[in-house]
């Protein structure tokens, strides 16, 4: 949809009407990400708070919509991927700095034999 507000919008628009969204979490096996998703994957569902940040310094893309995880009374949040690219422009045409969405829920864990993942699910 590079570019293209009006098929960002249209998406937004079906997404409102369907609910939600999920997502794969992309970018999960960079920098400590594996051992935070590691770590997560210890916990409940319910004790996990995860939110969405833009990042419009990001060097390598203005647009990156960061994915943000800390478990409850814990010390912050930790970044362990981003939305993938390809959903920015729909996610964005909803409300700047992103108030409509939230994630609602989200599944931290082994894909694979060896490697972490994460998967969110978007409410508006």
């Amino acid at each position: 949809m590079d570019g293209d507000k009006s098929a960002a919008f249209t998406k937004a628009w079906a997404i409102v009407k369907a609910g939600g969204l999920e997502l794969k979490v992309n970018g999960v096996t960079f920098g400590n990400r594996q051992e935070a998703l590691k770590r997560l994957a210890a916990y409940c569902p319910e004790q996990i708070r995860a939110v969405l940040v833009p990042e419009p310094t990001n060097p390598k893309d203005s647009t990156a919509i960061a994915v943000r995880v800390g478990v409850q009374n814990g010390k912050g949040l930790f970044t362990v991927g981003y939305v993938p690219k390809e959903m920015t422009a729909v996610i964005n045409a909803i409300g700047a700095n992103l108030p409509a969405f939230r994630v609602v829920s989200g599944t931290w864990g082994v894909y694979g034999k060896t490697t972490y993942g994460a998967r969110i699910q978007l409410a508006v």
